[in-house]
């Protein structure tokens, strides 16, 4: 059994804990109850899915898995490529945006899909990110990824996905010139995750600013309520959770 990950909670200072789960569920193709009782078991404030349906009936799929899991939609799916965010009640959505970077023909379309939400008085920018499985091409999304992050705006940002590479790979590296590898700052569970019946890889990762804190980020296990088949069966991939305390940035601000 894993020490406990930091609970979901608005500090006296008005700053936030936001649990933030990262998950590839190649989808839905798979054990989809099985997907629910892992998302619902992580208790995240946001879900950060890569794979989403993106063809026919996407969006009544993403519904789905949305109630199934006790969270509401907020941005992304076919129209970001794959990328796709759910988030609790306790987030208040200030804004999302969905873009699909440049493609390179014969290879799959990817894209971001990105919302800045507030908890109480913190506010967090998230980015649910697919990078390319050519290593030329993901490196070049490394660096639009980066450009995208910077353009928000915003001091706290979280960016979570499959990136389709190790860390000691160029685009990872890459993106971690920049961004904390949330795993690396503060490890907790395990580490690998590809492919979820035989992890050998680390390919899917939180990231985030400098001024966010990072309490804890890795594999969960021993998930309350979940089997190991569970996590076996509910896509080929595990899911990262991390445990992210945000600052309080003030009164909200309008939409832009």
């Amino acid at each position: 059994m894993l020490p406990d990950l930091p609970a979901s909670r608005t500090e006296p200072d008005g700053s936030a804990v936001v649990r933030l789960l990262s998950y590839n569920i190649r989808s839905m193709r798979d054990d989809t109850a099985a997907l629910a009782r892992v998302i619902r078991a992580c208790a995240p404030d946001v879900v950060c899915v890569q794979e989403a349906p993106r063809f026919f009936r996407w969006r009544k799929k993403a519904a789905r898995l949305a109630r199934a899991t006790g969270l509401l939609y907020v941005a992304g799916g076919a129209t970001s490529a794959g990328p796709m965010l759910l988030a609790g009640l306790r987030a208040h959505v200030e804004r999302t945006d969905e873009t699909l970077l440049p493609r390179t023909p014969g290879l799959h379309q990817r894209g971001l899909a990105t919302a800045v939400l507030r908890f109480g008085g913190a506010r967090l920018a998230v980015v649910s990110t697919h990078l390319s499985l050519a290593r030329a091409e993901r490196y070049e999304q490394a660096g639009l990824l980066l450009s995208h992050v910077r353009a928000l705006g915003e001091p706290h940002v979280a960016v979570a996905g499959d990136l389709n590479e190790r860390p000691q790979g160029a685009a990872f590296r890459r993106l971690t010139a920049e961004l904390q590898d949330c795993w690396a700052a503060r490890p907790w569970g395990g580490r690998l995750t590809s492919t979820a019946l035989d992890p050998k890889k680390r390919i899917d990762a939180v990231l985030a600013t400098a001024a966010v804190e990072v309490l804890a980020c890795g594999v969960p296990a021993g998930l309350p309520g979940v089997s190991a088949a569970d996590l076996r069966d509910a896509t080929d991939h595990l899911p990262v959770l991390a445990a992210l305390r945000v600052p309080a940035s003030g009164p909200a601000t309008a939409a832009v």
